[in-house]
């Protein structure tokens, strides 16, 4: 019966075993040894990999979003780049709205907002807000300190130790009794 499949027929693989059967026994020591030594090297480097990743995961979506805005804060022109369609006042729509976070906008082109999605309890509202500040110190890095001595119950100042810029993260409710975190990033003057 012809044989179908990729595996060669058993006498063919029978034959390529006896002829690789006569090498020395130095010869396949040292491909074990090296074959070996690969593998330990693989899986150092797997290990190595797993505090990154797990610091990646960490790290929130909105992360890369809240670089860029930071960058922009520390420029000449703030955030007149990202500023898209005039709203009410001084207010703009902006191009670049943070992952996960509501209504992004620009005021007077030098201060950039957003608004957490709403939460249920005051309690939770809390929580959610330290869990951003913590969030936002881990993206943003050791560059990014919170002004203990400015911030208060319900309102966090965090400033860039080296750059005229900061930010706060408040809580507010809504008309709808739900609560947010809003962030606002401004530049500060020297």
């Amino acid at each position: 019966m012809p044989r179908v499949g990729i595996f060669p027929p058993p006498d063919g693989l029978l034959d390529a075993v006896k002829a690789t059967s006569g090498a020395s026994s130095a010869a396949c020591g040292a491909f074990s040894l090296m074959r070996a030594t690969g593998l330990i090297a693989v899986t150092v480097a797997i290990l190595a990999l797993i505090p990154v990743l797990l610091a990646q995961e960490a790290v929130a979506p909105y992360c890369s979003d809240l670089k860029r805005a930071t960058d922009l804060a520390m420029t000449n022109e703030r955030f007149a780049s990202i500023s898209a369609k005039s709203q009410d006042g001084d207010f703009a729509d902006t191009n670049l709205a943070l992952t996960d976070w509501n209504d992004c906008s620009v005021y007077a082109g030098r201060i950039y907002t957003c608004d957490s999605r709403p939460i249920t309890t005051a309690q939770e509202a809390e929580q959610v807000q330290r869990k951003i500040s913590h969030q936002i110190q881990s993206c943003l890095g050791a560059s990014w300190v919170e002004e203990k001595d400015r911030s208060s119950f319900g309102f966090i100042r965090l400033r860039h130790v080296d750059q005229p810029i900061s930010m706060t993260l408040s809580l507010d409710q809504t008309d709808q009794k739900e609560y947010l975190v809003r962030l606002i990033l401004f530049g500060r003057s020297n």
